[in-house]
């Protein structure tokens, strides 16, 4: 995904999260994230984003809205720690959709309850840029929204996997 600070590239986990990945990849190929933000940054535990309200909706908006639809979890024995990407939810487990978040640190109390679908595997210190823009305390939300946003959000296949033990994906999230 690309950012006004660089590239963040994302490995999918479709080894523990396969309709989580396909439901990422299917709206990242539609454009649907292109354009939003990262509406929730909480410097030390996640940044949040994949609500299109955040295109053009009302700050009152941000983080309800969602693709239209919901997916089921898919928990695993995979870990919230830093840098693991997992679908944000509202208090129904089986209301995630489109809304994800990159974990700051490690967030035990997370674990087996949020669909952990892929790792940040380049891009870090971007990820830890947009961890620190100025945020509204109150609401955990972007003061400058162009700071917090996701330009273009693109699938790619990183053609150059080896086996592993763990099989995991070969997409990857980055630029065409």
């Amino acid at each position: 995904m690309s950012t006004k600070y660089g590239n963040i590239v994302i490995k999918f986990r479709d080894d523990v999260a396969p309709k989580t990945v396909a439901n990422f990849e299917k709206l990242a190929k539609s454009g649907f994230y292109d354009g939003t933000i990262f509406h929730r940054i909480m410097p030390g535990f996640v940044i949040q984003g994949g609500d299109p309200n955040t295109k053009s909706g009302s700050r009152d908006t941000w983080g309800t809205g969602d693709a239209g639809y919901t997916i089921p979890p898919e928990f695993s024995n995979l870990k919230h720690t830093k840098y693991m990407v997992s679908m944000a939810r509202g208090s129904d487990i089986n209301s995630a959709s489109s809304q994800f978040f990159i974990v700051l640190g490690d967030a035990p109390w997370l674990d087996g309850k949020y669909t952990i679908f892929g790792e940040v595997i380049s891009g870090q210190d971007i990820v830890d840029k947009i961890a620190s823009i100025k945020t509204d305390s109150s609401t955990n939300q972007p003061l400058d929204p162009n700071e917090a946003r996701m330009d273009k959000v693109a699938i790619q296949s990183s053609g150059t996997q080896s086996p592993t033990a763990t099989n995991t994906s070969s997409s990857v999230i980055g630029i065409k």
